[in-house]
């Protein structure tokens, strides 16, 4: 998994007035949890511009006042109205205790169904699993070859080396789906 470099600075207010100061100073409220203490500090928003707005996951090398770590993003909170970021949520990690994270999904080959006239449909862009921070991989590659027409793959059928899928075993991440050609096709056929 890509590292990236986050320097932060540490804050004694908490609150929502505080919050909304730090706001005004063009800076983003942020919480790290995980450790043996929560840590309140501020970030600036051109630093986590390359973190937030990418399908890519990291983890976060963290540099708070003295303190350094390795966290991930865990929740994030956006502006209903003006999509500005208010709130990032940092969890700390450790070698030995798994993580939960949603890893983006790539399908890979070219399916006989779409061979056949389907159209192939991504349905679940990421997957949430669950492992040690070193074992979790940048992308899930799904290798869909063998999806015939009008078939679908789902949560249960897939399997990672060292990675436990936390989404629903029925949960359908790609399908290969009928268009009105294919079935144009197999009705002249019969």
């Amino acid at each position: 998994m890509k590292t990236f470099q986050l320097e932060g600075t540490p804050r004694t207010e908490i609150g929502k007035k505080a919050a909304k100061a730090i706001r005004k100073e063009e800076m983003i409220p942020a919480v790290l949890y995980g450790g043996e203490s929560t840590i309140h500090f501020n970030v600036t928003k051109d630093a986590v511009r390359k973190l937030i707005y990418t399908p890519e996951i990291f983890i976060v090398d963290l540099t708070i006042g003295d303190k350094k770590t390795k966290a991930i993003i865990k929740d994030l909170q956006f502006h209903p109205v003006t999509d500005a970021v208010l709130h990032i949520d940092f969890l700390e990690v450790f070698d030995n205790k798994p993580i939960v994270m949603e890893v983006p999904v790539v399908l890979d080959g070219f399916a006989e169904g779409v061979k056949a006239g389907g159209k192939l449909s991504l349905e679940m862009r990421k997957l949430k699993v669950k492992a040690v921070y070193s074992a979790i991989p940048e992308k899930l590659n799904i290798n869909i070859d063998k999806l015939g027409l009008g078939k679908t793959m789902q949560v249960g059928a897939l399997h990672f080396e060292g990675l436990e899928i936390m989404n629903a075993k029925n949960a359908v991440v790609c399908a290969v789906k009928l268009t009105r050609a294919a079935r144009g096709a197999a009705a002249k056929g019969n």
